[in-house]
């Protein structure tokens, strides 16, 4: 049995974990759930030897053991698919795979075997690519893939698996459960995290709560309900998730998109949005979504044309994009959404410095800018001035969204907004996009998630292998119809 007792971890401005104890068990699937800034990645990072603990111990076959690195813990048997993307983009899925544990013939690299057992690893989690792939030219979700490998090929006693399915489509998702069901048979201890409670009720043999840093709860997924879980993690009733859709007002498009075609990704896509309207860009993963919006705001070579506010550009490069009004928020907070080095205030600002001062920034403008985006949104923090890379995954998502509002958009391109994020703070940014729009913004909104889709968008465009293949309005935007349309049953 592997168990935290009396665990606390602090930090200069945040008691991340106080007095936290559990027992995890071989063979048992043991969920741990809570807010963001909850403690939960703070945990697994202590038992996966990358964070030591203030006080309290870790216990594995009743003995104590403290890690003081990832090499120890990972020679105890402890492995951790992280929330964040940890591979190297020049190094191949093999690599990534087998780094710093490579299999050797002699003194040589063996890469005949890497290779071998790199396939047998991806072939389990579906990966629709092989060993010899290059890492930085994966999705997003390639590369959650890889992640996965990583550590199901340690053959773990223990593994600690953190919101791993955030990016995954409904096939890779259901492969990983697949696989994580023969792990358990196995009687390999599965250390689950999700904001995705459903997820947590289907899986979980146990279900424990953490909330503010400490445990206020442990139960059996029989007879709960998400609501259930939504309330312990909160503590307090939720409510409706969404805020009823806002009728949009009678204007000209904001944004007119025509015939874009992206190559190997988008195929003469067409599209416009309205002030005050939110248009939903649902499909599969790797169906052109994230492509589309990366042409559209200049960060990918494409034809068609782009109008802003009746403004043909004919310069389509990022910085014309954003002068023009387009702001968009990336699905990749870590690698291309924020500077997790730079503070907190630093990155909210980082879209609109020009507001700040011609040479060099008033840092007090800039700390109070901070601050106000920091109450509107409920980001959780300790100071202004700690490192991004300091906050749980969902608070540096709303530092990210500060940085292109404080940039005041006319148009306004969400990748994934709730990526990581926990229920709570869903709802928050649910409320956050609805007044936007009431606002006047032009919201367009990608998502996995079909319910964020539904209960947002008030119109919502479908692409099927780069192509737009049907546009579903009112009553005719429900999760079947979306589901049709991104299979290839058009007849919605």
């Amino acid at each position: 049995m592997l168990e935290v007792r009396a665990i606390a971890k602090r930090y200069p401005a945040v008691q991340a974990l106080d007095g936290v104890s559990l027992a995890f068990e071989p063979g048992k699937c043991h969920a741990v759930i809570g807010e963001n800034g909850a403690g939960k990645s703070t945990l697994m990072k202590i038992l996966a030897g990358i964070e030591h603990p203030s006080a309290g111990e870790v216990l594995l076959d009743g003995k104590p053991v403290a890690f003081r690195n990832v090499r120890e813990a990972s020679a105890h048997g402890i492995a951790m698919i992280h929330q964040e993307l940890n591979l190297v983009d020049e190094l191949t899925a093999a690599e990534n795979i087998f780094l710093g544990r490579e299999p050797t013939k002699g003194i040589a690299v063996d890469r005949r075997k890497m290779a071998q057992e790199a396939k047998q690893w991806l072939d389990a989690v579906r990966a629709p690519f092989g060993p010899e792939a290059k890492t930085g030219g994966l999705s997003v979700a390639g590369k959650q893939l890889i992640e996965i490998a990583k550590a199901v090929s340690q053959q773990a006693r223990y593994l600690i698996l953190d919101e791993p399915t955030a990016v995954l489509s409904e096939r890779e998702t259901e492969a990983l459960f697949a696989l994580l069901e023969r792990l358990r048979a196995e009687g390999v201890g599965l250390i689950y995290i999700s904001h995705l409670l459903d997820e947590v009720l289907r899986l979980s043999d146990t279900i424990s709560v953490l909330r503010d840093g400490k445990h206020v709860a442990t139960l059996t997924p029989e007879g709960a309900t998400p609501a259930d879980l939504a309330k312990l993690m909160v503590g307090r009733d939720l409510g409706e998730v969404f805020p009823p859709k806002a009728e949009i007002p009678q204007a000209e498009p904001a944004l007119i998109v025509e015939d874009l075609s992206v190559p190997r990704w988008v195929k003469g896509a067409g599209f416009s949005v309205r002030p005050g309207e939110i248009v939903g860009l649902a499909g599969l993963v790797g169906s052109g979504r994230t492509e589309l919006c990366e042409a559209v705001v200049g960060l990918r070579p494409c034809s068609g044309s782009v109008t802003v506010a009746g403004d043909k550009l004919t310069k389509r490069d990022p910085a014309t994009m954003m002068n023009a009004g387009l702001a968009y928020l990336t699905e990749d907070r870590k690698d291309a959404g924020l500077h997790l080095t730079m503070s907190c205030t630093s990155n909210s600002t980082l879209a609109n410095l020009r507001a700040y001062g011609r040479w060099v920034p008033n840092r007090a403008d800039e700390k109070k800018a901070a601050t106000k985006w920091i109450e509107r949104l409920g980001t959780r923090i300790g100071a202004c001035e700690d490192a991004v890379s300091s906050l749980s995954g969902g608070n540096q998502q709303k530092v990210a969204l500060a940085k292109w509002l404080d940039a005041r958009p006319k148009i306004l391109l969400l990748d994934e907004p709730t990526r990581g994020v926990d229920v709570g703070a869903k709802r928050e940014i649910y409320q956050l996009i609805h007044e936007l729009a009431a606002e006047g913004l032009a919201c367009v909104l990608v998502s996995s998630e079909m319910p964020e889709i539904v209960g947002l968008c008030h119109r919502v465009l479908v692409m099927r292998e780069g192509k737009i293949v049907g546009e579903l309005v009112g009553d005719d935007v429900t999760e079947h119809n979306i589901m049709l349309l991104a299979a290839g049953v058009e007849a919605a």
